[in-house]
């Protein structure tokens, strides 16, 4: 009863009477809350029986479930209980003061005054005690009842102050400051919401004075704080406390007095994030008052801010910096023109990591759309253009985080334009820097990054914002052209696209734009459609653009094609939507770069067809002229640029313009250069699509220039202009440019003017070169393209007999010369196709002419690389590429050998495979097969009958080779027997059983020598069913010289097929018997006579078994007698 009475004066301070203590009637109503339980949990905790923190949350779980309230006594005893605990020195575990704690604050669900004055006399009580679990519970208190709590603020507060005193630093220090701030931070909440303070108008002064003085305290005791969760701690209840001062005028002024400590504890305080928030709770108090701050004390919370956002000893973490650049904002709207002006003057600073912060909260401040903002942007755009020419990565890329900004928040004024012209000139800028090639690992990524931004940030514009078009429209177009920002034509594309689905690219003609862009428009290069057209038309054909930006250029053509030409809307509406599909691999019919070029030139062409517009046509030669002028040979857009030009060409109608451009371009090229000369080539071909006759007087023209002087008298200086290097190459690429027009012409055109001018001019430009191999190739090459063009004109045209053996005979001699000259050569591959057309026209070449011409091809491809040249090439660097062209050469020469079967004479076959397929080389016998299978299968196919003479003799030369050591060589001998087996069938109008040889040709691969042999054996069973009797001869004759010549598997297996035949029919061949034993007794000098003589020993005995007395009467000597033979035979 006397705790009761004490604290009546307090309840009277407060202005409220506790309801537990007013009188009501004299009975009471009884509580539903057991008085024994909690009377015997009290009684627990008095006797110290058991563990006291269970008896706590027992007593708490108690206090919690019940309505009304223990009796009074009762209620005494367990404050005392409780307090003691609470607050004790020490002797109490921590986890019984918290215990203790919980079950003040469940009591004060019914007795809430009771506890507060409880825990307010703990604060202001002196001694030894505990203050840190009293504080801990006021906070949970605030946490449960804070309506209840605001009528003890100015009593806490004073409270509070008594523990400041004698708090130094620690955990109870820190949890006070968690008080203070959670308290105030509760008067802020309840003041913004507009209820009526409880307590009287006369008691706010008190409140203030009393947070004053705490203020004042906290500043005088814990200033020298050295612990940074203590200054972590006093830094927001500081910060907490001026933001409730900020509320009354009169406490302002401490607080502008006191503002630079609390900027100087920020700056200590290591966790910039905390320290930050702690910061931006003053700030945000005081952007709601009406005060102004002291612009000293302003600018060094700006300066203190910034300084921990540049600070590059510290990295921030993306929380970090986002909690500094909100407190700049808010500084931003407390006072604008401060804050803006000094984020432009660290512009200025020479530290890099200033500049990017500066340039970072200025980009925050022009997104957040501040009206300031908004009206100094153009000052702000000058000042960030100063720094342009700052070489630092990192500058660079917060400038273009800054333009991202400000285009995603503001287009609306025009001076925009020009940080979005800065976007092209840094994407220049590191495209320079990467080309050059001299930049590390580190260095060539963050250029890399730096493209990628400025790709991403003209890709993302947004072209509905206000202002957008008029910004970008027709501005964009200025960075079509320059051949430096091409990568940036991929966003471009899509800034274009987007403004022709709003219709925005119809509404502004030039003279309604505004000043800013004619001025820069007139700067640069002139502007036209042609250059517009030329240069997207470069993109989308360049091979090394990849297919994105390729789509692109095509998606500026499609939106732009009001302003190239009226006359192609239609076309490039249906035409460049087929285009795109190719180049996203919907069409599977453009499967390389050759093909797509065609496409798109073909695309050209239908183009300057529809727009029937000469003028418009001549502009654009012109300008595809000038841009091939101005590129590098290295270039990969230059190739397409001949080509292009070319097609332009052959649309223009004026001869004298195509004449000037195409002498123009052919005296520019440096044949020397590869692509050059098929440059020169190309753009001669396209331009003679429809202006034949003048593409190749020009070309005529040129020729005569590079030959004029060349045998006559001449200056010395001329004759060494002559003989360069690079007018060979022009000769060369001449040559070859002849045989590509004659592939362009018409059958009238080529008629007319093949032998006397394109012919003529090849041999003229043939005899004044050096005759070196590029030359040499150009001949080559340029008499199979007109023999191509002549023979594709119709079987009625005759080429000149003279004319044509004249070029034999330089493709003859090109053959002798280069016979064994090099390992492999191109030459004889080149001189074998090039026979191969000129073969087909007729009239026809003569049979001593044709056996020359098929014996110096076969020395060329068939004999040559020998077996040992050819070990070298399999072990060289460049064993495919040689190995490629030998097959090349060697498929050239099976079809030149079709050709010539229509006057094909007797012996062909013989003559041309008899020698190469008894060869010791392995590889020559494999050409050999090819060569041979080759043939055959044309005479299978053209129902030629010519091999059915030569049966015989073929199969004698083909049989050993299937046991040849090389696999490839058994499956080609077997592929020519199955051939002449089906020639013979058709030749003689009967079904021949072949047997499954397909099939038997599993067992040729086999390791096994002995199942090769038995396989070959089972072939030639095959074979010998369909074998003419009355040609045995002609087999043995064929069969023998692989007795006397070869050795191994190949005299085995041709062993094999004779016993096989002699067994099948010996007796049936009477008459071939005296020759037979004639052919064997002459292939007993074999150096294989080890190997041959059990196969010669079994066809004895055969012979004789059938024929007896001719066997013996024409094999064996006269001293031998019949009868001894014969004994011998049995």
């Amino acid at each position: 009863m006397e705790r009761l009475r004490a604290l009546r004066g307090l309840f009277a301070c407060v202005g409220c009477v506790p309801g537990g203590t007013r009188r009501r009637a004299r009975g009471r109503v009884a509580s539903p809350v057991p008085a024994c339980a909690v009377t015997l949990l009290l009684q627990r905790l008095q006797d110290s029986e058991g563990d006291r923190a269970q008896a706590y949350c027992e007593l708490e779980h108690v206090l919690q479930e019940g309505d009304s309230r223990p009796p009074c006594g009762v209620l005494n005893r367990l404050l005392a209980e409780v307090s003691q605990d609470l607050t004790a020195a020490q002797g109490v575990l921590d986890s019984v003061r918290m215990a203790a704690s919980n079950v003040l604050v469940a009591l004060a669900r019914t007795h809430f005054t009771l506890v507060m004055a409880e825990l307010q006399g703990h604060l202001k009580a002196v001694g030894e005690m505990s203050k840190e679990f009293v504080l801990v519970t006021l906070s949970k208190l605030f946490t449960s009842y804070a309506p209840q709590c605001i009528s003890f603020v100015w009593l806490t507060l004073a409270g509070l102050r008594s523990v400041v005193g004698w708090v130094r630093g620690g955990r109870t220090l820190r949890i006070a400051c968690a008080v203070v701030k959670q308290w105030l931070e509760g008067v802020k909440v309840h003041l913004c919401s507009g209820k009526q303070c409880p307590w009287p108008a006369m008691e706010s002064e008190r409140i203030y004075q009393n947070l004053s003085q705490l203020f004042c305290s906290v500043l005088r005791h814990w200033q020298d704080c050295k612990e940074e969760k203590d200054k972590q701690a006093v830094l927001g209840a500081v910060a907490t406390m001026m933001a409730v001062l900020l509320q009354e005028e009169r406490p302002r002024e401490h607080v502008w007095e006191q503002l630079l400590w609390l900027v100087h504890l920020y700056q200590e305080v290591q966790d910039t994030c905390r320290g930050t928030k702690s910061l931006n709770i003053f700030l945000e108090a005081l952007e709601g008052v009406q005060s102004v701050i002291p612009k000293d004390k302003f600018l060094a919370i700006t300066s203190a801010v910034f300084y921990q956002l540049s600070d590059d000893t510290k990295e921030h973490s993306e929380a970090d910096r986002a909690e500094l650049t909100h407190c700049i904002l808010l500084q931003a709207r407390i006072c604008p023109e401060e804050t803006v002006q000094f984020l432009q003057s660290q512009l200025g600073a020479d530290k890099e990591a200033g500049r990017v912060a500066a340039l970072g909260l200025l980009g925050a401040l022009a997104r957040s759309d501040e009206p300031v903002m908004a009206k100094k942007l153009p000052q702000v755009v000058e000042a960030v253009q100063c720094l342009c020419s700052d070489p630092r990565t990192q500058v660079r890329r917060a400038i273009l985080r800054f333009i991202k900004d400000v285009l995603s928040a503001n287009a609306r004024s025009c001076s925009a334009w020009d940080v979005v012209g800065h976007i092209f000139s840094e994407f220049s800028r590191t495209a320079g820097r990467r080309a050059a090639g001299d930049l590390s690992a580190q260095e060539a990524r963050e250029e890399g990054a730096l493209q990628e931004l400025c790709m991403d940030i003209l890709g993302s514009l947004d072209v509905s914002v206000r202002g957008m078009t008029k910004l970008l429209w027709p501005r964009l177009l200025l960075y079509v052209v320059p051949a430096q920002y091409t990568g940036m034509l991929i966003p471009v594309s899509r800034c274009v696209q987007a403004l022709a689905e709003r219709g925005d690219l119809m509404v502004r003609e030039v003279e309604d734009l505004d000043p800013h862009f004619l001025s820069s428009m007139f700067q640069g290069p002139l502007l036209t459609p042609q250059t517009l057209l030329a240069r997207l038309l470069v993109v989308a054909g360049s091979p090394f653009a990849g297919s994105e930006l390729q789509a692109a250029a095509l998606l500026l053509m499609q939106n732009l094609h009001s302003k190239i030409h009226r006359a192609v809307g239609a076309t490039w509406a249906s035409e460049i939507p087929l285009l795109l599909q190719c180049l996203e691999g919907k069409d599977e019919s453009f499967p390389d770069s050759a093909r797509w070029e065609q496409r798109l030139l073909k695309f050209l062409r239908a183009s300057l067809d529809t727009m029937e517009d000469e003028a418009w046509t001549k502009g654009l030669s012109c300008e595809l002229s000038r841009w091939l002028s101005s590129s590098a040979s290295s270039s990969g857009e230059k190739s397409f640029l001949y080509k292009a030009l070319g097609t332009v060409l052959g649309a223009c109608t004026e001869v004298l313009h195509i004449q000037e451009k195409l002498l123009q371009h052919l005296e520019e090229a440096n044949a020397e250069e590869p692509s050059e000369a098929q440059g020169m080539i190309s753009l001669l071909s396209h331009a003679a699509e429809s202006n034949f006759h003048t593409a190749l007087d020009t070309l005529t023209m040129f020729a005569s220039r590079l030959c004029k002087g060349q045998n006559g008298r001449s200056s010395r200086r001329k004759k060494m202009e002559l003989d360069s290097r690079r007018a060979q190459a022009t000769r060369s690429a001449l040559i070859l440019a002849h045989g590509s027009l004659a592939l362009r012409a018409s059958k009238e055109q080529l008629l007319a003017r093949l032998e006397g001018d394109i012919v003529g001019n090849i041999l003229l430009l043939y005899s004044c070169s050096c005759r070196d191999l590029q030359n040499t190739l150009a001949l080559v090459q340029s008499i199979t393209d007109f023999s191509s063009a002549f023979q594709a004109v119709g079987d009625s045209a005759c080429f000149n007999p003279s004319l044509k053996g004249k070029l034999l005979e330089i493709l003859t001699e090109l053959l002798k010369k280069y016979y064994l000259g090099t390992p492999v050569s191109p030459v004889p591959l080149k001189v074998v196709l090039a026979l191969e057309q000129l073969s087909k026209l007729k009239p026809s070449l003569g049979t001593k002419d044709m056996c020359d011409m098929l014996s110096l091809c076969c020395k060329n491809v068939v004999l040559h690389p020998s077996a040992k040249m050819m070990l070298k090439i399999r072990k060289s660097q460049q064993a495919a590429q040689y190995l490629q062209l030998l097959q090349m050469s060697l498929k050239a020469l099976g079809r030149l050998m079709v050709v010539l079967l229509e006057t094909e004479t007797s012996g062909f076959f013989q003559n041309i495979v008899h020698r190469s397929m008894t060869s010791d080389n392995m590889w020559e016998r494999k050409r050999a097969l090819q060569i041979c299978s080759q043939l055959l299968a044309s005479c299978e196919e053209l129902r030629r009958g010519d091999a059915c003479k030569h049966f015989s003799s073929l199969v004698g030369l083909l049989a050993p080779l299937t046991c040849d050591p090389m696999p490839t060589s058994r499956q080609l001998a077997v592929t020519c027997l199955s051939s002449l087996l089906r020639i013979q069938a058709k030749a003689t109008n009967r079904v021949i059983q072949t047997g499954d040889i397909g099939s038997l040709c599993v067992g040729l691969n086999d390791c096994s020598t002995v199942r090769q042999l038995q396989t070959s054996s089972k072939i030639a069973r095959i074979v010998y069913r369909n074998f003419p009797l009355e040609d045995t001869v002609d087999f043995m004759m064929a069969i023998k010289d692989t007795f006397r010549k070869a050795k191994g598997m190949r005299v085995r297996a041709a062993g094999r097929w004779m016993i096989t035949l002699l067994q099948m029919y010996g007796k049936d061949i009477c008459r071939d018997v005296p020759l037979t034993n004639y052919i064997l007794r002459s292939c007993t000098s074999s150096p294989q006579h080890s190997t041959f003589m059990p196969f010669l020993s079994q066809a004895v005995v055969i012979l004789t078994r059938c024929q007896a007395d001719i066997t013996t009467d024409s094999f064996f000597p006269a001293a031998l007698s019949p009868q001894t033979v014969r004994h011998g035979g049995e």
